[in-house]
């Protein structure tokens, strides 16, 4: 999957490996996973270089991980660096600490940016990152 990859941004791969963990699910998997989530994220993420990069992970229709905003109304947008985002990924960070700590901040529905937490551990266990 490496149309999800930007040059200079680490949360490329952690998004990478997401989108294969979501690629190598059964349809059951995938199923179970939209019907838990239902919704969509929108990531926007800051590299130490300022540049910024947009990914959408979609548990709404599709199931899936790719670059670009979302194509249909994401559910919320999360703003943060390529550094926390990282952090939240391999689980050293708590999602509402750094949001808290204003290390990230929402757009759209902030309780369902909660979620992502979830997502990413599924992840961690499935890629094993």
């Amino acid at each position: 999957m490496s149309d999800v990859k930007v040059e200079g941004f680490k949360a490329s791969d952690v998004l990478a490996a997401l989108a294969a963990v979501f690629d190598g699910f059964s349809e059951e998997e995938k199923k179970a996973q939209i019907k838990k989530t239902n919704g969509i994220f929108e990531l926007r993420v800051k590299n130490d270089a300022g540049k910024e990069a947009v990914w959408t992970i979609d548990l709404k229709t599709l199931g899936s991980v790719y670059k670009g905003p979302a194509k249909t109304k994401a559910n919320v947008t999360i703003l943060l660096s390529d550094e926390t985002f990282t952090q939240l990924a391999a689980g050293k960070l708590d999602g509402q600490k750094a949001y808290m700590t204003g290390k990230l901040k929402t757009k759209g529905n902030m309780m369902f940016a909660t979620k992502l937490d979830g997502v990413l551990k599924t992840a961690r266990a499935k890629a094993k990152l």
